[in-house]
């Protein structure tokens, strides 16, 4: 691998994606926005489910969905049929390039295809083989289908979402998914961090879903787990501190999170009640959260006075943590996101027809965002280039398509 330059760290790496949907592509996204080569293996015809799913009915039936095209710019795609003898052994020879396969499929599909780790690391001594499931490779529940949702109600994660009124609900956008894929990603970066050491034995890394997003609920859990308490939904309320939620203003809502004494010492001061900060209801941290109603009433009857974007400009230059509550276009047009880099536009891109926009990893790295060139895409679309790299001639690839192998 060379230097981390422009981003690029994994420049040299190459991935085959096989995986589907959300958290496999998720993973894939991120290690080809960090210069991985990730060639996206697809099923003919039909390719990834994500190329249907989308709010743009049209795009969908194009197979270039709203849903695909958010994790997959910067990949090539390759159709394969993986049940035909002919697209198993071009997939080995593939394989036998490659430094990374990620694959999203229950567990033992790989292996009933003659083509799990154990097959493909006969070809490819050092590979890292990176298995995405619901439930993780071994246990009772290794073989049940497993989508964000089922992952957030059998994590936990929505019996604390939501209010006493509401509980259980779901989050908002697939966080179980995405960190799964995000988990993944990480783990298949220390991998290769561990073959720029010199190890050289191959690597089977096991990512369940549902693990991955209890280790995220770490407070949550140990709460528990350590001080036998059972975590509750408390709406937007912090179950640490108090004031630290989300609070009415005379206009728009408006986060606060006075973690520390001096922090609501502060708010009192800016609200114009430096009074509560010696209350013996509200002086001393637990007796705040004891109490975190009736603060929580006497602040929103000051903060009534000034809308929530004056509030969150007072309040932080005392020191305070406080946002106003956005929706997603106020967010992505807010300066902070808008002039980093977060957004890349591909214009006119194939299959498409029009510009797109679609957020990049989120990180910087030597000052730069890392992007990646290449617009999502089309089904099959590098396929005859992939093929001919691994020294198949044009009348064999026209045969495989005839024989429908890609």
């Amino acid at each position: 691998m060379t230097p981390c330059l422009h981003g690029a760290c994994l420049h040299g790496v190459r991935v085959l994606d096989l995986t589907n949907v959300l958290a496999g592509p998720f993973c894939c996204h991120q290690l080809a926005h960090l210069g991985a080569e990730v060639i996206k293996v697809e099923v003919p015809g039909s390719g990834d489910l994500a190329r249907q799913l989308g709010a743009d009915a049209e795009l969908n039936a194009r197979r270039m969905g709203v849903s695909f095209l958010a994790q997959n710019a910067g990949k090539r795609s390759l159709t394969l049929n993986l049940k035909h003898a002919e697209g198993k052994a071009l997939f080995r020879r593939l394989a036998a390039t490659a430094d990374v396969v990620v694959e999203n499929f229950r567990p033992g599909v790989m292996e009933r295809l003659g083509l799990g780790f154990e097959t493909l690391k006969q070809d490819r001594p050092n590979l890292i083989y990176c298995a995405i499931s619901g439930f993780g490779q071994e246990g009772p529940l290794r073989n049940l289908p497993a989508y964000d949702q089922i992952i957030q109600g059998m994590s936990g994660v929505m019996s604390i979402t939501g209010d006493a009124d509401t509980a259980p609900y779901r989050v908002g956008y697939p966080i179980a998914d995405t960190i799964g894929g995000m988990t993944a990603a990480f783990a298949i970066a220390a991998a290769l961090a561990r073959r720029g050491t010199g190890a050289q034995e191959p690597c089977f890394i096991d990512v369940s879903m549902l693990e991955a997003t209890l280790a995220t609920m770490g407070w949550v859990v140990s709460n528990f787990l350590i001080a036998g308490r059972e975590p509750e939904p408390l709406g937007n309320e912090n179950f640490t501190a108090s004031p630290s939620g989300t609070f009415r203003t005379g206009e728009g809502l408006l986060n606060i999170a006075a973690n520390k004494q001096e922090q609501f010492e502060a708010v009192c001061r800016v609200l114009g009640r430096p009074e509560l900060a010696t209350d013996a209801r509200f002086a001393a941290r637990q007796d705040r959260l004891a109490n975190r109603r009736a603060l929580k009433a006497i602040l929103e009857e000051a903060l009534a006075a000034r809308s929530a974007a004056d509030w969150q400009q007072a309040l932080n230059a005392e020191g305070v943590p406080a946002g106003r509550v956005l929706t997603v276009p106020e967010a992505l047009s807010e300066p902070q996101v808008r002039d980093r880099g977060m957004v890349a536009t591909f214009e006119n891109a194939p299959g498409v027809g029009r510009d797109i926009r679609v957020v990049r990893s989120g990180v910087k790295i030597n000052g730069a965002a890392p992007a990646v060139s290449a617009p999502p895409p089309r089904l099959g679309e590098h396929s005859r280039d992939i093929l001919a790299e691994l020294g198949l001639g044009a009348a064999e690839i026209d045969r495989l398509v005839e024989e429908q192998v890609l």
